[in-house]
């Protein structure tokens, strides 16, 4: 769901909502299985997702900066910056002189991440299950 959308502000509450869990529950499973906290791995996907039109489109750093779901282009370049190592317009220089984006180790964290993403959606199906609740959206 968070990696469908990046740009959408779903809430936590909406969140746990689609999965019949409590945000406390959510958040517990999700910090324990992916290893950070939902907030963390949407800003992680965002970044992850900003990268890639870095490298693949002419779209100006502001653009770019909205279509993760950004609207402060100071805030997007900061904790793009933070992530990678540096600002998004000498990123796209040094990948389009260099033809590749090696060297970020954020990249394992990502697929960390990922792998725990989808514990949780077998945690949640699971407590659901367990509950005799069912989520239409499951069928999905």
């Amino acid at each position: 769901m968070m990696r469908a959308d990046v740009r959408g502000e779903l809430s936590l509450t909406e969140f746990a909502q689609s999965v019949n869990l409590s945000v406390w529950r959510l958040s517990h499973i999700f910090k324990s299985d992916v290893g950070m906290p939902p907030i963390k791995y949407l800003k992680l996907l965002r970044m992850e997702r900003a990268k890639g039109l870095l490298e693949s489109s002419f779209l100006s750093v502001k653009e770019i900066a909205f279509q993760v779901g950004l609207n402060d282009e100071s805030h997007f370049v900061r904790d793009f910056k933070s992530t990678y190592g540096h600002s998004p317009t000498s990123y796209r220089a040094h990948f389009k002189h260099n033809g590749n984006g090696n060297g970020h180790s954020n990249d394992r964290e990502l697929d960390h991440a990922q792998n725990g993403m989808r514990r949780v959606a077998f945690s949640a199906r699971r407590s659901i299950l367990s509950s005799g609740r069912h989520n239409p959206a499951d069928n999905l």
